[in-house]
C-alpha cells in the first residue's frame, strides 16, 4: 500500500472512532459561541430587568449580595457587562458544591432594585451543563484530559484528510472538480472534500486551541520554559478600620490602568484579602475575560500590584489569545459567526464520510457476490 493509501486508511479509522465525538464537540461549541444570549433567552425573568440599566454604586451591589446571602463570607466576583442589564455574580466557595472541581453559585441582580432575579449553581442549568459537556464531557478534571487527547486525535484526523486529498503535481484541476453527474460515492466525496477544504484552517485553529485549553497542567509548564509566565504575587491586607467603598477602589484601579473598560470586581475572600479589579485594555483579545488586573488594599486603597496584559511576555500572550481564538471573540461578531459555522462542519464531514464508506462497502459486497 502506498503512503497515500496508508494515510487514507488512517483517516478512515480515525473518523470512524472519534468522528461522533468530533460532531458532539462541534455542535456544542457552536451553541456556546452565543451562550450568554441563549442563556438569557431561556430565562425570561432576566428580560424584565430594564435594558441597559446600571447600578448607581458597586458598593450597593456588594451590600445587596451580603443581604441576600448572609452566610457567605468569601469572595464575590461581580461581572460588569458592557450593555448593562442584569448583573451576573459568582461565588466560588459554595458549600453545596464543594465536592466539585468547578460549580460556583451564580446570581443575577437587578441593577436598580438590587434584588436577586435569578439563582442557580454552575452545571445545574442548560447552558452551563452544555459547557461542561463540551469542555469535560461532564467528567470533571479527568474529562478535560480525555478531551485534550481526543483533540490531538482530531487534529491528526484533519491533517490526514488534507494529506490524503492533496493533489499530485498537475492534478489540481481534477482534484478540485465537482462532478454533479457522477455516481453517489463520488458526489458524497465532493461534499466531504469541499467541507473539509473550506473549513480546514478554522477547524485546525479551533481544535489546536481547544487542546491547549483542555491541558493546562501539561501546556503551561512547557510554555513557561520558553517564556516566563506572570505569577500573581502573594498579597495580604491588614485590617485597619472599615474597608473603603468599592466605588473608591474601582476609581483608583481605573487610574492605575487608564483607558481600560471595567470587566470584573472581586471582593476579598477574608479579613486579610484584597480587592481585584479586572479591566479590558485596548488591544486585548477578550473583552469579557481580559488579563489586566489591579490589586488593592481594601482598607487603605493602596495599589498593591498591577498587571498590564499589553506588557505580557510571549508565553502569556499566547495563553491570553487561546480562548478568544477558540470562540471567535478576538475578531468580533464576524469571528463568532465563523466559529459558529465551523462547529457545524464536523457533522457534515462525519455524515458524508460514513455515508460514502457504507455506499462503497455495499458496492464492494455486491461485486464480491457476483
Amino acid at each position: 500500500m502506498s503512503a497515500r493509501g496508508i494515510v487514507r486508511r488512517v483517516h478512515l479509522w480515525l473518523g470512524l472512532s472519534v468522528g461522533a465525538l468530533f460532531v458532539l464537540t462541534g455542535l456544542t461549541g457552536s451553541l456556546l459561541v452565543f451562550y450568554p444570549a441563549i442563556d438569557g433567552a431561556l430565562h425570561p425573568g432576566l428580560a424584565r430587568v430594564a435594558a441597559g440599566a446600571r447600578p448607581a454604586s458597586w458598593q450597593a451591589v456588594y451590600d445587596a449580595l451580603r443581604r441576600a446571602e448572609p452566610g457567605r463570607d468569601g469572595a464575590w466576583r461581580i461581572e460588569v457587562t458592557p450593555d448593562g442589564g442584569p448583573i451576573p455574580v459568582r461565588y466560588y466557595a459554595a458549600r453545596e458544591t464543594r465536592a466539585r472541581a468547578f460549580a460556583p453559585l451564580m446570581l443575577w441582580l437587578d441593577p436598580v432594585r438590587l434584588t436577586v432575579v435569578r439563582r442557580g449553581f454552575w452545571g445545574g442549568y442548560a447552558t452551563t451543563w452544555l459547557y461542561d459537556l463540551h469542555y469535560r464531557l461532564l467528567l470533571e478534571k479527568p474529562g478535560a484530559l480525555v478531551m485534550g487527547i481526543a483533540g490531538i486525535v482530531m487534529l491528526a484526523m484533519l491533517v490526514s484528510g488534507l494529506w490524503a486529498w492533496w493533489p499530485r503535481p498537475g492534478g489540481w484541476r481534477r482534484s478540485l472538480a465537482w462532478k454533479r453527474e457522477a455516481a453517489r460515492s463520488r458526489r458524497l466525496y465532493d461534499w466531504h472534500k469541499w467541507a473539509g477544504i473550506g473549513s480546514a484552517q478554522v477547524l485546525v485553529v479551533v481544535a489546536a486551541t481547544g487542546v491547549l485549553l483542555d491541558l493546562p497542567d501539561q501546556v503551561h509548564p512547557l510554555v513557561a520554559r520558553a517564556s516566563p509566565l506572570f505569577a500573581t504575587p502573594p498579597l495580604r491586607s491588614v485590617p485597619n478600620g472599615p474597608p473603603l467603598p468599592l466605588d473608591t477602589l474601582v476609581d483608583r484601579a481605573e487610574r492605575a490602568l487608564p483607558g481600560g473598560a471595567l470587566a470584573w470586581i472581586e471582593t476579598p475572600a477574608d479579613a486579610h484579602g484584597v480587592v481585584r479589579v479586572n479591566l479590558a485594555l485596548p488591544g486585548e483579545p477578550s473583552r469579557r475575560f481580559p488579563r489586566s488586573n489591579v490589586w488593592l488594599d481594601p482598607y487603605t486603597g493602596r495599589v498593591l500590584a498591577v498587571r498590564d496584559a499589553r506588557r505580557d511576555g510571549g508565553g502569556d500572550t499566547l495563553l491570553d489569545w487561546l480562548h478568544p481564538l477558540h470562540d471567535g471573540e478576538a475578531f468580533g461578531l464576524a469571528g463568532r459567526w465563523l466559529a459558529f459555522v465551523s462547529g457545524l462542519v464536523p457533522a457534515v464531514l462525519f455524515v458524508t464520510g460514513v455515508w460514502r464508506w457504507r455506499v462503497r462497502g455495499r458496492a464492494r459486497a455486491r461485486a464480491e457476490a457476483r
